[in-house]
This record gives C-alpha cells, structure tokens and sequence, in this order.
C-alpha cells in the first residue's frame, strides 16, 4: 500500500525524489504568469480562518453571467495551497470562464471533517457573493479530486443555498480513504477508520437528481494500479446511482503532468 499510494514511484518522467519538486515549480511557475496576465482577486475571505482564502481569475471579456471554474489543489492533504494553484486559469479566462483557486487547512492544522466543510462553504460563499457566476464547475486534483468529490456528496438544506454546479471534474482522485489509514499518508491526517468512512466519496455516492451534473472522472497511464483502480471504481459506483459520468484515461502522462498540461490550451483535458 504504501508503493501504491506514493505517486512519485509510478512516473516514467522523473526519479520519485526530483518530481515533486518538479511539480511545485511547474505549479509555482504557472500561477505566477496567470496573475501576471489576468484581472485577480486574491485572497478573498470565504471565512474567519487562516487557510480560508480564494483567489478569483476573472474572465478576460466577461459576459453578463459566466462559468466558474472552481480548482481545489492536490497535495495528499498536507502540502500545496490556492498560492500554486493558479496555473490553468490563462486559457480558460480568455474563453469567458472564471477561475477560482480554493484555500483550505492542510494537515496537521487541518483534519479531514474539516477540510471538506471549508470547500462545501467556499461553493456557498461564491454562490452568495458573486451573482453573475452562472454555473459552478469544479476541477480537483488528487487530494483535490477526493475533496471536489465530497462536494458532490453535500446535503445542502444545512447550508440555505444550492450552489449550480453543473460538472466536475475530478482528477487522479483517491475516493475510498480506507487505504490510506494504513500508510504513511495518515501519519499527518490522524483519521480514524469512522472519519475515513465518513469522508470517502465512494461510501457517500447519493442518487443523481434530474439536471445533475456530468461528472468526468479522470486518470493517467502512469498513476498506480491503486489509483486506477479507484478512478474506475468510483466511476462505476456513480454511474449505478444515475449520474451521468465518463471515464478518461489519458495516455503518456502521470500523476503530475495530467494537471499540469491543464496550462496549455491544446490539451485534450483542457479542451473538455
């Protein structure tokens, strides 16, 4: 378990101790170029906390209403912030979509319950503040992915609002955490087997309402059989309760450079 659920060991690219690195640079380096180029919001409190921050990419010719694009950064839960996670806002403002990079507390400040209140509570913030966004996409990388997938499990009368999310995209995803208790991964989460049950997508699915969204769950070549795995399990266990999913798997890339070519507006990920 530990071999599989460690994504540096599976790249073709790079040895597992220089992708990482590689990763935040490519990351880093990207939002560093998007603030540059488009009109921003930075650090917009959703809430009272630390980590509760978004930063808004606004659309370079915005219509009356737009899309937004919500990303949620990857990172095992405990590494990454919104501050890397600007990297595919370039050509997805310049095609009238907004582009919001979601903070969160990581761990150990952060533990898994409340992570994923933070982000279900950033949907409804934007939803409250920002009138003209349209409709709601979100896109989750990693931890991300796992993350945007509890979103899709949300009982939001708790809430008052129902934030329009009409699609997801959710990326190199973990969506059963019950592995994850036994590696390293959990030494700084701490979960419990009942907070893994409890925050595990794949134990959560809800029947699709009528409109729900299109949900595209995806994985690359050179992600671990365990991650495949649970792409493709995930995508079966949605598909039974009625939603409306695809699988892509996308040759040539892994863990990392399946999110980070979402900079470049060729890539088959980006186009859809």
């Amino acid at each position: 378990l530990e071999d599989q659920y460690s994504p540096s060991r599976w790249s073709r690219r790079l040895d597992r101790d220089t992708i990482i690195d590689a990763h935040f640079e490519v990351t880093a380096a990207g939002t560093e170029r998007a603030r540059a180029s488009a009109q921003t919001s930075l650090h917009v409190p959703y809430g009272s906390g630390d980590g509760e921050k978004l930063d808004i990419y606004f659309p370079t010719n915005p219509s009356e209403t737009f899309p937004v694009l919500v990303y949620i950064h990857g990172g095992y839960w405990q590494c990454l912030s919104k501050d890397d996670s600007g990297f595919a806002a370039p050509p997805l403002v310049s095609q009238g979509v907004a582009v919001v990079a979601v903070g969160y507390d990581i761990a150990p400040k952060g533990h898994m319950d409340a992570m994923v209140l933070q982000v279900r509570r950033s949907l409804v913030f934007l939803t409250e503040q920002y009138p003209r966004i349209r409709s709601i996409y979100l896109c989750g990388h990693s931890a991300g992915a796992h993350l945007a997938a509890m979103v899709l499990a949300t009982d939001w009368t708790e809430f008052q609002v129902v934030p329009n999310i009409k699609g997801a995209v959710l990326v190199s995803g973990v969506y059963d955490l019950e592995p994850i208790l036994h590696t390293y991964v959990n030494d700084a989460l701490n979960m419990s087997r009942e907070v893994a049950q409890r925050n595990s997508p794949m134990r959560n699915v809800t029947p699709a309402v009528p409109a729900a969204c299109e949900v595209l769950v995806a994985v690359a070549q050179h992600d671990s059989p365990e991650f495949r795995r649970q792409s493709q399990e995930y995508s079966q266990a949605l598909r039974a309760a009625g939603w409306s999913v695809s699988l892509l798997d996308l040759a040539g890339v892994d863990h990392f450079d399946i999110i980070e070519k979402l900079s470049e507006d060729s890539y088959i990920l980006t186009q859809v």
